[in-house]
């Protein structure tokens, strides 16, 4: 007779749940975390005590890390049910929607890299101009005849 169960429990079991909790946290922010100690506090205080100095050991209490980052972090670890990194690039199968999306990514390249090299051209035309400036000015202030220095007749200072 068997008596096994055919709902076993996780293999990584407390650890597990903790990292998928601080996987959680993670995910919405500073906020969570502080929302996390604070109820820890009010109902355990041990729990919030111990919120805290994880937050403080691993940094997370005063790390600057923005949204943007988060977001980052969360597409890598869910990447895979997303279908990869590429998927923009993947044909969906309709033949008219393929020609339209590849014509339009072709099209934002293009705008992007018409872009980028105006950006270029007006960052060496506003450095040659303030350049230019400075030569004038040191130019000016070579040729100014040098501002005549009165002589203190004596007795006076």
């Amino acid at each position: 007779m068997n008596t096994s169960s055919t709902t076993a429990p996780s293999s990584g079991g407390i650890f597990s749940i903790l990292r998928r909790a601080e996987a959680w946290l993670d995910d919405r922010g500073r906020f969570a975390w502080i929302a996390a100690m604070v109820l820890g506090f009010i109902f355990i205080w041990p729990v919030g005590l111990a919120f805290l100095a994880y937050m403080i050991w691993s940094k997370r209490m005063f790390s600057r890390s923005s949204c943007a980052e988060r977001r980052a972090r969360h597409f890598e670890r869910h990447a895979h049910h997303w279908g990869g990194h590429h998927s923009a690039m993947r044909p969906s199968g309709n033949a008219a929607f393929d020609a339209y999306k590849t014509d339009m990514l072709r099209r934002l390249e293009d705008e992007q890299t018409a872009f980028e090299s105006f950006l270029q051209r007006l960052r060496e035309a506003k450095d040659k101009s303030e350049f230019d400036s400075f030569m004038e000015d040191r130019a000016r202030a070579a040729s100014a005849p040098a501002a005549p220095t009165e002589v203190a007749r004596p007795g006076e200072y």
